[in-house]
Order: C-alpha cells, then sequence, then structure tokens
C-alpha cells in the first residue's frame, strides 16, 4: 500500500499525473553498485496506484532493474510554479509482445501513432519491455502560492 504524503492526497497525485505530459525520471542502481537515472514516458495506473512505462528490451536500465529492483521516481514541471510528485518503490519488468504499453504511452505523449518516431518503437524487429513501478511511498509538492508572482502562468 503506498504512503501518500506531502500538498495531495491520492486523489490529487493520481490528478497530477494524469494530466501531466512529461517524463518521470527514474532513478536506479546498476549491478556494480552505481546510480542511473533515466526519463520515461508513463501513465499512472490510479487504480492500482502504479506507474506503466516502457522501454526497449535492449536498454541498459532493464538489466539494472532486473538485477536490483528498488528505484526512486519524480514527475515534476519543468516551468514555475513547481509541483509534482516524488518517492520511492520496486520496479518489475515483463515484455511488452503486443506493444500494448508503448502503443498506449504514443497515444498519450504524441496523439497517435501516425510519426516516424512512433513507426521506428513499433517496428516488430524491436523488442519492447513493460516497467511497472508500485511506490511504498509519494511525496507531493505544489508551490503555486508561493510562486505566484513568478508564475509563467500569469
Amino acid at each position: 500500500m503506498t504512503e501518500y504524503t506531502g500538498e495531495w492526497d491520492r486523489a490529487g497525485v493520481a490528478a497530477f499525473l494524469a494530466d501531466a505530459r512529461i517524463p518521470i525520471r527514474v532513478a536506479c542502481r546498476t549491478p556494480a553498485g552505481g546510480l542511473w537515472m533515466l526519463s520515461l514516458w508513463y501513465d499512472f495506473d490510479a487504480d492500482a496506484g502504479a506507474f506503466v512505462c516502457a522501454t526497449s528490451a535492449a536498454a541498459d536500465v532493464v538489466e539494472y532493474l532486473r538485477a536490483d529492483d528498488g528505484v526512486a521516481v519524480e514527475v515534476s514541471t519543468n516551468e514555475p510554479p513547481y509541483r509534482g510528485v516524488r518517492g520511492c518503490g520496486s520496479a518489475t519488468v515483463a515484455p511488452d509482445d503486443d506493444k500494448a504499453t508503448l502503443r498506449a504511452l504514443l497515444e498519450r505523449y504524441l496523439g497517435g501513432t501516425d510519426s516516424s518516431l512512433a513507426r521506428r518503437l513499433l517496428d516488430p524487429a524491436r523488442d519492447e519491455v513493460r516497467i511497472r513501478i508500485d511506490p511504498v511511498r509519494l511525496y507531493s509538492w505544489d508551490f503555486t502560492d508561493r510562486m505566484r508572482d513568478v508564475s509563467a502562468a500569469e
């Protein structure tokens, strides 16, 4: 069960994550014990309380997560007012043989699969995996009030 702390409750976190079209930053450990950070497209399954991502089966992070499933995550805005969610949990890697996860992420981030990027990612010769991140703790923040006079939205 995920612990929600900070500015928003579970529903508020789910609403922010559903609206945000920015990548999730995932930190993990390499098999040699080093740190690794990468950004991935994600969707948040509010019912399960889990992030779902996709990447190439040949990506280094796949090896890293299979060796150590512990991760830290962050989804945060890049422009004022800063808002976001960060936390920690565990990741599970599974085949995405039919590329359903990848297709859903292409719809979410690009609005469809009619682009050269989508065609390249969906190439039948490319093996894809699904990464599910089950957070144990998520902390949220929203600096909208304190950044009102520097907000890009004004």
